[in-house]
């Protein structure tokens, strides 16, 4: 509660609910959450990194080792903390892949401006050293970048590949990268890329390998009556924004039938109006529709009459697919459709996938609009597989984009890193000191992936430095052998955008934290206030305690007067 002194009395300008934590403690209290956050994604980074199992209050469980999915499943308080997920998030919109590079680059930013603050090196002193290093890193990264060729496939794949190495869907990241690829070029537009008009639809059963492209669209629908046809090849599409079905009334209107027979005229005219519109679908060429809205019993007899498979209650999602892969116009009312609006498939039919029925819709001229197939022996091992593919569709998108890639295995980290401590000594002043820290930051990169895959992070750094002091900038760490190899040559490569996000984002996030030397909250957030022998929510043990607690342990960083949740949240 603050107060402030008036004329010999205390005048209270907070209320009495209200948290406040200022000066050291407060930046002290959201390193720390930043830190741990980083913390809690370290061992999933690089190729041999680690999955982690998160269960939610209801049971549900999700296994992965994608930074994002991970902190977005963690039940995380601390708005500190929260300020780093963003970090992912963000990183996630912009390129789809890196987030746990990113974060790990916050937290190691927030670690080295800890001891800089013991030192007594002020805050916004770090905050402008870490901005002028963050604009030199990303200068350096686009001297180091490659370009590449737009048509060069085997390149494009290594790309995807790279991106989908380490995650679950590793095993056939052979095949899936080729499928990526394939789908990517084919929803090309000559000035931007769209993923949303690559749909994914995900089978549990079968292997991994037995995923598949299909140019054009599926549908995780049936025909709606058993009459009509399977399939129906050289299909004429109708894309209907309506249903087939009688209009309502837009008032409310009461018919008062005296008369059985008035009854039947009343029906008869309702079975008049849907034969109708059946007829002028089957006048315009249609013998495949697919409809926003309902479709009459009665107009399922007169379709399957006429041999036209029919679909209703279709997404508007696909039905924008459907346009675009048939080349087909949606028409709000029957009446009006034509031949012209009508779209062309080589086949639509209803097949089997897996036990389930789906509408395949195939052998369209310009497949605008693909659909990947993924399979996989479990539901876990299925959505941890469309992570890896949702990935690997962001650097493909991005790197198509802007045409520019860079070496992976820790690479361009060691190689900024090293013309940072250059740059350092022309920096004048004490900021000198936070390029000097944002240069040893970026090592975190190589020394995680190191650990990560059991060598010895101190040699793999020491020998990685050497060999770019040597001019080897595209040498890199290979995380199988633990040797120092051209990145470029193994074919280990990510798009220059996913490291130029991850500094600008990361750098963002870090400054906006150590900025922060006053936390006032109004009233007790959740996790209260918890001190060093009391690990809140997550379980025993203060900051440097043993990891303790159980799912939902996060929670633990809701402590607004100290931090002491923290152990037992990682």
């Amino acid at each position: 509660m603050a107060q402030q002194q008036m004329g010999g009395q205390p005048l209270i300008v907070l209320s009495e609910d209200s948290q406040r934590t200022s000066g050291e403690d407060a930046q002290s209290m959201n390193i720390t959450a930043g830190k741990a956050v980083a913390e809690s994604v370290r061992t999933t980074l690089g190729p041999k990194g680690m999955d982690k199992m998160l269960v939610d209050s209801s049971g549900e469980v999700v296994v992965t080792n994608d930074g994002v999915t991970i902190l977005k499943e963690m039940d995380i308080e601390h708005p500190a903390a929260n300020m780093v997920v963003e970090v992912a998030q963000t990183q996630e919109n912009e390129v789809g892949d890196g987030t746990t590079s990113a974060v790990i680059v916050s937290g190691e930013l927030l670690a080295e401006a800890e001891d800089l603050l013991d030192q007594d090196i002020h805050a916004t002193t770090l905050a402008q050293g870490y901005r002028q290093a963050a604009e030199k890193a990303k200068e350096f990264a686009e001297e180091l970048a490659i370009e590449i060729d737009d048509d060069d496939q085997e390149y494009l794949e290594r790309i995807a590949s790279t991106a989908m190495t380490g995650k679950g869907a590793e095993q056939a990241k052979d095949l899936l990268s080729t499928l990526v690829v394939d789908a990517i070029r084919a929803v090309a537009d000559e000035d931007s890329i769209d993923t949303d008009n690559i749909k994914v639809e995900k089978v549990t059963g079968g292997s991994i390998d037995n995923s598949e492209l299909v140019e054009g669209v599926i549908l995780d629908k049936e025909r709606v009556n058993d009459n009509m046809p399977y399939g129906v090849e050289d299909a004429n599409v109708a894309l209907l924004d309506t249903g087939i079905e009688v209009k309502e009334t837009e008032i409310d209107a009461e018919v008062n039938v005296t008369d059985p027979e008035q009854l039947d005229e009343f029906l008869a005219k309702e079975e008049a109006q849907l034969e109708e519109m059946v007829e002028q679908l089957h006048e315009a060429g249609a013998n495949a529709v697919f409809a926003d809205g309902g479709i009459d019993d009665m107009a399922q007899h007169f379709l399957a009459q006429h041999g036209i498979l029919a679909v209703r209650r279709t997404k508007d999602s696909d039905l924008a697919a459907l346009a675009r892969a048939t080349g087909a116009t949606a028409v709000s009312d029957v009446s009006e459709l034509t031949a012209e609006d009508l779209g062309f498939a080589g086949s639509v039919a209803q097949k089997d996938v897996g036990g389930d029925e789906r509408i395949f819709v195939e052998d369209v001229e310009d497949a605008r609009a693909v659909t990947l197939i993924l399979r996989g022996g479990t539901e876990h091992v299925v959505d941890e597989v469309e992570r890896a593919i949702d990935d690997a569709l962001g650097v493909l998108r991005v790197t198509l984009e802007d045409g520019k890639v860079l070496p992976g295995g820790g690479a361009p980290e060691t190689e900024i890193a090293l013309q940072l401590r250059d740059y350092a000594d022309s920096v004048g002043g004490r900021e000198q000191l936070a390029v000097e820290a944002f240069a040893d930051t970026l090592e975190v990169v190589p020394r995680t992936l190191a650990e990560n895959a059991g060598h010895d992070p101190i040699d793999s750094l020491v020998d990685l430095r050497a060999t770019h002091d040597g001019g080897d900038t595209g040498a890199g760490l290979d995380a199988y052998t633990g040797d120092i190899v051209n990145m470029e040559e193994g074919g280990v490569v990510e798009p220059l955008r996913v490291k130029t996000q991850a500094i600008e984002s990361a750098t963002e996030a870090a400054v906006m934290i150590l900025r922060i030397d006053d936390v006032i909250a109004a009233g007790d957030l959740k996790g209260g206030q918890v001190d060093g022998d009391d690990g809140g929510d997550g379980g025993p043990g203060g900051p440097g305690g043993a990891p303790g607690g159980a799912p939902g342990g996060m929670g633990g960083m809701g402590g607004m007067g100290g931090m002491g949740g923290m152990g037992g949240a990682m």
